[in-house]
């Protein structure tokens, strides 16, 4: 072609989450039975959707509203609702006309972060959720900014290494924070969040977080949210129905836009997400007509402390699974829907290998380790020998090498299998 085409960041795209269901599908193809544990989808897991839940969805159906345009920012008995569980935390306050809704928060990070002026960069954690660091990425044409959270210190972000990356760079603008965290489950309580917060404040940043699963916490977690520390800071919040209904397939996201006014080019900014919207016309209309039904539901308090405790027991159960097998670091999630194993400084190397399930998948699996990081080539193996599928930490923009895996798998028996045959094969791989 007479001009080139392709944007600058085209290449900071990859969400390795979905990236090695191709490497998956073919082991498939060769005789493999792959367990998923990629992507934290609840329902493929064989959670049920509540069927006090299906039964509203059910009821809107029928109702001709359902199927119509909402407002661009969505609909307004819904936001109003969602202002109003913000205000009762306390903090900083909100109206209805403070939220706006997506298709999905895949769709909110894509204009979040693509409407920013390239210049100016927001700095995240490292692990990084793959959208996130891969949309930040992307806007600026540059590797993702970040900071690092630090494992012997349960995943909390290093404050040190990120006042000093804020100080030293001038072109960053925004502080992303993931709490629930993804990857890690690290849960930050609100003495960390006000710390964030401050430097944000000290160096004239706004606030990204990404509350996706601010109410799935467990194993004692104390969490709060974002808008209670906020102060006068301009930031904004993501939440979703996604993961707490769970309906991941409704792609319903929404952000909660904290101080905008007395900001005037934070104001700015967010009215292009806004104007952006305009021109799709509007989120879909059925999902958000449940917001206000099912949470606002007196059976959904109990909906959520249920799988409060589910997830609880099942982080303690990967956990006591796999802690003190000699050459990895596992730290007990506090929240979100995944378990995190760090491999110790040292203990890869680029020969190691477990056996295949069959010799087309052990001929497979050669020619995709050659030149891959240690972690990835571990990832191979894994899914080669036992089919079943995770993700490099590496993936998530991490120098740290280790691998992600879920805590969604219903059938009792299977997760139990799962964890421990994950645990053989790190004995096996390590010795």
């Amino acid at each position: 072609m007479r001009r080139s085409i392709v944007h600058e960041g085209a290449g900071q795209l990859t969400y390795e989450i979905r990236e090695i269901v191709a490497v998956a599908k073919k082991m498939e193809a060769a005789g493999l039975t792959v367990t998923w544990e990629n992507i934290g989808d609840p329902i493929q897991k064989g959670e049920a959707f509540p069927g006090w839940m299906k039964a509203i969805l059910a009821d809107l159906v029928t109702q001709d509203a359902s199927y119509a345009y909402s407002d661009t920012q969505g609909i307004r008995p819904t936001r109003q609702f969602l202002a109003d569980l913000v205000n009762a935390r306390g903090g900083s306050q909100i109206t209805a006309d403070d939220i706006l809704f997506f298709n999905g928060l895949g769709d909110a990070v894509a204009k979040v972060f693509g409407f920013l002026r390239r210049e100016a960069r927001v700095i995240g954690p490292s692990p990084a959720y793959s959208t996130l660091s891969s949309a930040e990425a992307a806007h600026s044409g540059y590797e993702h900014l970040t900071y690092q959270l630090d494992p012997s210190r349960g995943w909390l972000p290093d404050l040190e290494d990120l006042e000093n990356k804020v100080k030293y760079n001038d072109a960053v603008a925004g502080l992303l924070l993931i709490n629930p965290d993804n990857p890690t489950g690290v849960v930050y309580d609100r003495p960390m969040l006000e710390k964030m917060v401050d430097i944000a404040r000290r160096h004239g940043l706004f606030v990204i977080a990404d509350e996706t699963y601010a109410n799935i916490t467990y194993n004692g977690a104390d969490s709060c949210s974002l808008s209670q520390v906020l102060g006068d800071v301009p930031g904004l919040s993501l939440r979703s129905i996604s993961k707490e209904y769970p309906w991941p397939g409704a792609r319903c996201g929404w952000i909660e836009v904290f101080n905008k006014r007395g900001h005037p080019e934070f104001e700015r900014y967010i009215d292009s997400l806004l104007a952006a919207k305009r021109l799709e016309v509007c989120s879909t209309s059925l999902p958000q007509l449940t917001i206000p039904r099912i949470m606002g539901d007196p059976r959904y308090p109990a909906h959520l402390e249920r799988r409060r405790r589910m997830f609880g027991d099942r982080a303690r159960q990967a956990f006591e699974a796999i802690d003190g097998i000699p050459g990895v670091k596992v730290v007990l999630p506090q929240g979100a829907l995944y378990f995190t194993v760090l491999f110790e400084p040292g203990a890869l190397d680029g020969e190691r290998s477990l056996p295949p399930a069959n010799p087309e998948i052990g001929a497979l699996v050669a020619g995709l380790v050659g030149k891959v990081a240690p972690d990835k080539r571990f990832v191979y193996h894994l899914l080669a020998s036992t089919g079943i599928c995770t993700v490099p930490l590496t993936g998530f923009c991490s120098d740290l090498p280790g691998f992600r895996m879920t805590l969604l798998e219903n059938d009792d028996a299977k997760r139990e299998w799962i964890f421990k045959t994950v645990a053989e094969a790190l004995k096996v791989y390590l010795r």
